[in-house]
């Protein structure tokens, strides 16, 4: 059974693939509730794939808000019927006295919260604030934590409380936009251009299983990319294929892409 499953995923996920049946199994056959850390894309992909094959189980996800990228998930017995409130999510506020806290990104406050011992899966969508500031999804029943220990990001001093999600402020995207002309829409020559690598370069990471297509892991340099595509690479960053223009009369193609 599991081996037809494995298929369909790729063997990095096979461990996550497992879980999820596992949780899906007590909620079927024990009745039990799952409440799951916050899942990216890909895995709620797989939790979602997997319970539409099931009858006996009900999925619901939510990350604080309905278009929230990364999401909690509960599963559950078919009969019962999840409600907003069930996911535990809340919003930690960072804010602060000094005027630097205007010049701080996302990273500067991802990397202050996992300084703190914290798993990335229980850390929601962040959303920098242009004034200053963030507003970050998180699990209740790790806010306090938070509200108590970050006491500084990236030497500047801020303090931290806790909100409902209705009271979550959201930032715009901002993606710095480029326009390649490129060969093909392979991964690896549109990567090399957008991380400003060396083909040779490019292709180590890749080929380690530090790239991610719509979250899914991709080994394959020549796997080609579409119109919506997000890739990250880790150590280097994230983009996404925005737009193929067109061809131009040299026969390359002309391709719009923003970079987180």
């Amino acid at each position: 059974m599991k081996a037809s499953v494995y298929a369909h995923f790729h063997p990095d996920e096979h461990r996550f693939v497992d879980k999820a049946l596992e949780w899906m199994e007590r909620a079927g056959q024990q009745h039990a509730v799952k409440l799951t850390d916050f899942l990216d894309p890909r895995q709620q992909f797989i939790v979602a794939t997997l319970a539409a094959k099931d009858d006996s189980v009900v999925v619901r996800q939510f990350g604080g808000y309905d278009e929230a990228e990364r999401k909690r998930a509960i599963i559950a017995p078919a009969y019962r019927d999840p409600q907003p409130e069930d996911f535990a999510v809340q919003v930690l506020a960072v804010t602060s006295d000094d005027s630097r806290i205007s010049s701080l990104e996302h990273g500067d406050y991802m990397g202050a919260i996992l300084g703190l011992g914290v798993k990335r899966e229980k850390i929601g969508d962040i959303h920098v604030h242009d004034a200053g500031g963030c507003h970050t999804l998180v699990a209740a029943e790790i806010a306090d934590f938070f509200r108590l220990q970050l006491t500084q990001v990236h030497r500047v001093a801020v303090s931290a409380d806790i909100l409902p999600p209705d009271r979550l402020v959201r930032s715009a995207e901002t993606l710095e936009e480029m326009t390649l002309s490129v060969a093909s829409m392979r991964l690896d020559g549109i990567a090399s251009d957008v991380f400003r690598l060396s083909r040779a370069k490019v292709l180590l990471p890749i080929k380690a299983g530090k790239c991610r297509v719509n979250w899914k892991a991709e080994d394959d340099p020549s796997t080609p990319l579409r119109e919506g595509d997000i890739v990250s690479m880790q150590g280097f960053g994230r983009f996404k294929v925005l737009e193929l223009i067109g061809v131009s009369k040299k026969d390359r193609l002309r391709v719009r892409i923003g970079k987180y």
